[in-house]
């Protein structure tokens, strides 16, 4: 599924659609270069989660946990870690255990320990355009805004 947003929130608001059709346990792999829109993405998933608290990128924590919503959001960023080995020293199983939506930012560094993400690759078409492309999780095939 392919979605061209023009602003910040209406990249919000694709992360908050799709939100609303994940399961615990669910695990996104976001592709995106730096300033793509990972983190407004992430944002909109924590308000269609339901989730009141204030989304931040994760950069110096490695893992932010928004925990007010239906389901735990675990927002990590993997641009620090090498390889998949420092995702499991971090706790990786653990997170995955608690049922929850783990978001992945920089996935392709951890990608040999994720196991059947649902892809988002968020594009910078111009200032404020973006390409959001889903892909994966075969429960998202009615998937729309």
């Amino acid at each position: 599924m392919e979605f061209i947003t023009n602003s910040p929130i209406e990249t919000e608001a694709v992360g908050a659609a799709l939100a609303e059709k994940l399961n615990p346990g669910t695990v996104l792999a976001y592709r995106g270069d730096l300033g793509a829109g990972k983190t407004a993405f992430t944002r909109g998933l924590a308000r269609g989660l339901g989730s009141v608290d204030m989304v931040t990128s994760p950069t110096y924590t490695i893992v932010n946990e928004y925990l007010s919503g239906r389901l735990p959001l675990f927002h990590f960023d993997m641009y620090r870690l090498g390889s998949a080995d420092d995702l499991f020293d971090i706790g990786w199983e653990d997170y995955l255990e608690r049922g929850g939506v783990c978001a992945v930012e920089w996935s392709e560094n951890v990608e040999d320990a994720l196991e059947d993400p649902i892809f988002v690759c968020i594009e910078k078409l111009g200032e404020d355009t973006r390409r959001i492309t889903v892909t994966g999780g075969d429960h998202l095939a009615d998937f729309s805004l």
